[in-house]
């Protein structure tokens, strides 16, 4: 009996720090606006990509996701320069989740549904293109790079992309279906090992689960190299810059330019904007001096 009770005792103590690992690296990863009540509860009541006034908002911004380690200061700057504007909604959800967002009307975060029309949408090339329908203006406002996101140390020893074929590495990886990364990653795998290796990673190891695929990479990359289930993630070269600016223990495997793809980054004003001005205003300071060098801080690419 004894013996049975001191097994419970470490399976419990076990599964405890397992969990308390898994949330130690949980996001938000900013400070969060401030009010009178501030409940965050790490991996239940947690909602890091839903940034500021929800109420009443002056102005609502779709970001694509891989920028939400901008928004805090971006925001915050740009308050100071045009103060008339107190209340700011941003959403830094998968571009793909956006533009259904932005078409359909809506959107179910748990228990809460949002019905805001954005004033601005951004997104990566490709998918601007296919929206410009939707837009009065659209402009550049900056770039961005691949990298390899792994565990600090390296201990898989990962070189490059041709090493993601290894049948034993576990790969988190942004599902093309909503991300659009997931498509300029596969771009890049090809550059770097043909059609095998997109193949390898995109079909075989999806089945054999040793690819994981994401629902929203820029949270979920990070948190599996992080709580280590997974070995790997190809990830934008700011998500890597942003996770080390935290401290947290990761490393960054750089993908040579012959095998990289550039991501141009565009904002565009929504024709039916319900806050036209407001829109005005926020596309000028994004891609003044002050937007751009914020952006430079955190891996991004401005200057072209």
């Amino acid at each position: 009996m004894k013996n049975i009770l001191l097994t419970l005792l470490i399976l419990s103590t076990i599964a405890h720090y397992s969990f308390s690992q898994e949330l130690k690296f949980q996001p938000p990863w900013n400070n969060p606006p401030k009010s009178a009540v501030e409940f965050t509860v790490a991996g239940i009541d947690n909602v890091p990509d839903l940034y500021g006034e929800i109420e009443n908002p002056q102005l609502v911004v779709f970001f694509a996701g891989n920028q939400f380690m901008v928004i805090e200061e971006l925001i915050t700057a740009f308050k100071e320069e045009h103060p008339q504007y107190e209340r700011i909604f941003v959403e830094t959800l998968p571009p793909g989740i956006l533009a259904e967002q932005v078409k359909g009307g809506s959107l179910t975060i748990g228990n809460l549904k949002i019905t805001h029309k954005p004033d601005i949408y951004t997104a990566g090339e490709g998918r601007i293109t296919e929206m410009k329908d939707y837009f009065s203006e659209t402009k550049l406002y900056a770039k961005n790079k691949l990298s390899l996101m792994v565990q600090q140390g390296n201990p898989k020893n990962i070189k490059g992309l041709q090493d993601l074929k290894n049948a034993q590495l576990q790969i988190s990886m942004p599902n093309p279906a909503w991300e659009g990364v997931g498509e300029q990653i596969k771009k890049a795998y090809v550059k770097a090992g043909g059609e095998d290796l997109l193949n390898t990673v995109m079909d075989t190891k999806v089945a054999d689960g040793t690819t994981y695929l994401t629902k929203i990479h820029h949270r979920q990359s990070p948190l599996r190299i992080l709580n280590k289930l997974s070995d790997v993630a190809p990830v934008w070269h700011s998500e890597v810059v942003f996770q080390k600016l935290l401290n947290h223990p990761v490393e960054e495997i750089h993908i040579p330019d012959e095998q990289n793809i550039t991501a141009n980054y565009f904002a565009g004003v929504l024709k039916e904007a319900p806050h036209p001005e407001a829109a005005k205003d926020f596309i000028s300071f994004l891609t003044s001096e002050k937007g751009k060098s914020i952006y430079q801080k955190y891996g991004f690419m401005t200057q072209f």
